[in-house]
């Protein structure tokens, strides 16, 4: 898992190191205005990668009412555009999760795992600007209310083919 913010003062430096899929995708996310953009899922291309962009408006939530997910094809970087703030959670999918939803052969290429409070979740928080990317063995918890209250949030995910990064 990655995380930073596009106004960062070492963003450029921070993007250059990524694969070239991902910096396109930080550098879109960055000077894009998504107040423009209606809600929903728009495949596109950056610098000939075919990826996913999907513009969501949704409410936070208390972490219990969410459920883990992963993804396999596809690193997911999300993005949050509005001046708003969420909490998200990750953690290492070391293989002892239980499946609650399998649509990885779906186009949404998502797995969701069952709540377990034994697992011991990293969590941290998105503001304006803050992106996080994650891989294929990250399992997370986006749209986590904080301090017990829902906002809305302006969250862009750009799906990244993992083929396209190796």
């Amino acid at each position: 898992m990655l995380y930073g913010n596009v106004y960062n003062e070492f963003f450029e430096q921070q993007a250059k190191i990524l694969p070239k899929p991902i910096q396109n995708a930080l550098h879109f996310l960055k000077e894009t205005d998504f107040t423009k953009y209606e809600t929903g899922a728009f495949p596109m291309e950056l610098e000939g990668v075919p990826v996913i962009l999907q513009v969501l408006s949704l409410d936070t939530k208390p972490r219990e009412e969410l459920r883990p997910e992963i993804h396999r094809k596809n690193i997911d970087i999300q993005f949050l555009a509005n001046d708003s703030v969420e909490l998200a959670s990750f953690y290492n999918d070391d293989g002892t999760n239980i499946v609650d939803e399998d649509l990885l052969d779906s186009p949404r290429d998502i797995l969701f795992y069952k709540n377990n409070d034994q697992i011991s979740e990293n969590l941290f928080t998105l503001t304006k600007g803050t992106y996080a990317v994650y891989f294929p063995w990250d399992v997370h918890v986006p749209a986590i209310q904080k301090g017990g209250q829902s906002r809305n949030i302006l969250k862009i995910v750009i799906k990244v083919p993992m083929d396209a990064c190796i």
